[in-house]
């Protein structure tokens, strides 16, 4: 993410303590907090940790600017001489972590900080932030990548965060507990991680009808050509159409490298399985049958009970 100095991410009652601390010498001493959890989310055996990246950022960059320091004084309860110390404030203590992407149990130390307690004291909200909100994206994504047992897990849940900080990170912590890719393109640029996506509803409803639509997107991304097949009849006129376009694609000689089907509506492990057969039939048995919209890892597994179909693929996390 672009640099911002997110030292006043904290609660205040950590700066008024800060200041009394301050106020009282002695009371400064070398404390050590470790940051822990005390139950796994969701049932799960584990947790997978996530967040590390932003702690380093944020404690490296831990600053009072011109601007924090004229916002603290307008409230009135910090006294000069507390202010003009925070003027030369940093971080001096020791930080000890484990790393992003490991297996975590309940009541093990995630982070250990061990520093003057003004110091420990004034991290202690926003490492709790950053930590928290990544590990539970990552222990979620990891139960779905699990169910989907070697499918591939794509995360898309971008339109539906809690804010951009939220759909970025979130976007990056699904990544380390082993998506294939994110719709998210900022998260792409930031941190380098495979970006992917179809195109929306709307795009065939922009259209005279649904074979022009996908005529149109397979001109512009014949490598890449996954149809969405189910704004009008997903089996009575999406499907059909989409094996026509393919059939119009390798007659005309373009290779088909990585094409197929997404299902985002009804009876998911119903119409991937009618839909298989259809491709299977018409002679495209290696196309991708992609499925999307509120999959977890108890709708996954459902539908691999039911038997979906056992073939390369993507499962949105929304």
């Amino acid at each position: 993410m672009e640099q911002r100095n997110l030292t006043l991410l904290t609660d205040l009652y950590e700066l008024t303590m800060m200041q009394g601390y301050f106020k009282e010498k002695d009371a400064n001493e070398t404390v050590i907090f470790d940051m822990f959890y005390r139950t796994n989310p969701h049932g799960n055996g584990f947790a997978i940790c996530a967040g590390l990246e932003q702690v380093i950022e944020y404690i490296k960059d831990l600053h009072f600017d011109h601007k924090d320091i004229q916002y603290l004084g307008s409230l009135g309860i910090f006294d000069k001489d507390f202010l003009e110390y925070l003027r030369d404030f940093k971080f001096t203590g020791d930080i000890y972590a484990i790393p992003e992407g490991t297996v975590i149990f309940p009541r093990e130390p995630l982070v250990k900080v061990i520093a003057p307690i003004m110091q420990a004291q004034l991290i202690e909200t926003a490492l709790l932030n950053i930590i928290n909100h990544q590990s539970l994206i990552a222990t979620k994504t990891e139960r779905i990548v699990y169910a989907a047992k070697g499918d591939g897990v794509m995360e898309f849940g971008l339109r539906r965060a809690q804010g951009p900080d939220a759909g970025v990170y979130g976007a990056r912590a699904a990544m380390i507990a082993g998506c294939i890719g994110t719709s998210n393109v900022l998260c792409g640029k930031l941190f380098g991680v495979p970006v992917k996506g179809t195109h929306a509803h709307s795009w065939i409803m922009s259209f005279p009808d649904e074979l022009t639509a996908f005529r149109t997107y397979a001109k512009l991304y014949p490598t890449a050509c996954i149809l969405l097949v189910d704004t009008y009849d997903t089996l009575n006129s999406g499907v059909p159409n989409a094996i026509k376009v393919f059939k119009e694609m390798r007659e005309a000689g373009i290779p088909l490298t990585f094409y197929g089907i997404r299902l985002d509506s009804g009876d998911l492990a119903y119409l991937s399985k009618k839909a298989k057969k259809m491709l299977d039939e018409a002679g495209f048995s290696d196309a991708v049958i992609s499925a999307s919209n509120d999959l977890d890892e108890n709708l996954i597994n459902s539908l691999k009970m039911q038997g979906q179909p056992s073939i390369p693929g993507a499962l949105e996390r929304t």
